[in-house]
This record gives structure tokens, C-alpha cells and sequence, in this order.
């Protein structure tokens, strides 16, 4: 009798255990998509964008539609370093998609680098691109901001030029700041990629991003201490890092 009750009782473990397996494999699909809606990046830069999330068994699906195409690459990034994300099959379709190395698609790359960089964030800067050269106007909090911005302009991979009509009031100015609370880890490695990817003096650089945090760990290869010093710059600019640690090493 007493070994009859003991096999009862394994199958019905066994029969849990093969109902939980489901189950938790649910709710992990489920904490995704929901961490996905909640992300820095979804919530500041994508909230006027279509984009479906569905997790299968941590393989992520997007589909939808974006304003730009940095913007399906920024979708992707920050889904793909979610906890419990294997994998993330991006079906986005950009509207009117620019073709590449043009006008459109050259104002789309400025926008966006513009809007990761805390010291450029508080910028009013209206991009336009003619024939490559990018016309920056609005307002800049200091002489110093309009430089800065302009610098960073400058360096977005394709710019040939910068015509920087921004103004810097004399009088006190509100200016937009990015929110006080915390950046998640998955915005902050997909902010911090793109970055890096969209800048031209670290674009060929091959380097890896990890985020803890707040605080990002760089690693990888550079030509020179110069290279490396760079990344820290443009990294630690980032909206949402804490601190850097560099970690490269010079060839």
C-alpha cells in the first residue's frame, strides 16, 4: 500500500513538473514583452512607433512599423540584452525607408545620435542636410554646448560639413532634460552600440558592451590610448551611464 501511494506521488510530481515547464516558460515570454514596453528606449524615443513585441520561449518577433530606420536597429538592440532573450527576428518596416547615404537617411543618423548624448540632449537643435552638410539651429544652454553639439555633428559617420546657426540666449532659457529615473541596463547597451556604431571615429572600432547598473564595461581592440580615451568619452556621455569601465587594449 505504502509503495503504491509512493508511485501516486512521483506521477504526480512527474505530471507538475511537465505542466510547470509551460508555465514558467510563459511567464518568462511575458515579463519580456512587458520589459520591452517599459524600457527607457520604447518609452523616450519609440513611443510614437508601431512596434508589436512577442516573445516566444525568450525568441523575440517585432513587427509594426518605425519613423526611421535607426530606429528598427535601436528596437532590436535594447530587445536582445533583455534578461531571457535568445533571440530577436526584427520585422519592422520603416516608412518611406530613405535611401542610403542620402539627405534623409543623413538627418536620421544626426537626430538620433543627438538625442543618446546627455550634453546634447538639452539642446534645441533642428537638423536639416543638404547635399551632406548639416545646418543645425535652435538653441544651445552655452557657447561651449554649441561647440559641443557641433563637434558631435561632426563625427556622425557621412556628415560632410556642420553650418551651426544655434543660438545661446542671454537670458535664463528652459531647456528639455531627459528624465531623473533610472535607465534600464537593456536601453543603456542598446543607446550606448548605436552610439559607438554611428560616430566615425569609433565605428570600425570592434567592441563589446555590457551593462550592470548603470555602470558599462567596454572591451575589445583600438589602434591607439587615443582610440581607447575616445570611447570613454563617448560612452561616459550616454544618457544613463553611471561610470565606465575601459577595459580595451591598444594594438
Amino acid at each position: 500500500m505504502k509503495k503504491t501511494n509512493y508511485l501516486l506521488l512521483l506521477a504526480a510530481a512527474a505530471g507538475l513538473a511537465v505542466l510547470a515547464g509551460p508555465v514558467a516558460a510563459s511567464n518568462m515570454d511575458s515579463r519580456i514583452e512587458l520589459a520591452a514596453r517599459q524600457s527607457y528606449v520604447f518609452r523616450s524615443y519609440l513611443q510614437g512607433d508601431d512596434i508589436r513585441v512577442e516573445s516566444k520561449e525568450g525568441v523575440v518577433t517585432l513587427t509594426g512599423s518605425v519613423a526611421e530606420n535607426s530606429r528598427k536597429s535601436l528596437a532590436q538592440e535594447t530587445v536582445a540584452y533583455l534578461p531571457g532573450v535568445i533571440s530577436v527576428d526584427n520585422k519592422l518596416e520603416v516608412k518611406g525607408d530613405p535611401t542610403p547615404n542620402s539627405d534623409a537617411w543623413l538627418s536620421d543618423k544626426v537626430k538620433i545620435t543627438l538625442l543618446f548624448h546627455r550634453s546634447e540632449s538639452v539642446a534645441k537643435a533642428e537638423v536639416e542636410v543638404k547635399d551632406g552638410i548639416v545646418t543645425l539651429r535652435g538653441f544651445a544652454t552655452s557657447i561651449a554646448q554649441r561647440g559641443t553639439t557641433n563637434d558631435c555633428v561632426m563625427d556622425v559617420d557621412g556628415v560632410k560639413g556642420v553650418n551651426n546657426e544655434m543660438i545661446v540666449p542671454e537670458g535664463p532659457e528652459k531647456f528639455p532634460w531627459i528624465p531623473g529615473d533610472r535607465i534600464d541596463d537593456a536601453s543603456v547597451t542598446a543607446q550606448v552600440k548605436m552610439a559607438l556604431l554611428l560616430h566615425r571615429s569609433t565605428r570600425a572600432l570592434k567592441i563589446s558592451v555590457a551593462t550592470r547598473k548603470g555602470v558599462v564595461t567596454v572591451s575589445g581592440k583600438a589602434g591607439s590610448l587615443a582610440e581607447i580615451s575616445l570611447v570613454t568619452k563617448v560612452v561616459g556621455d550616454i544618457n544613463g551611464v553611471r561610470k565606465v569601465k575601459n577595459k580595451m587594449t591598444a594594438e
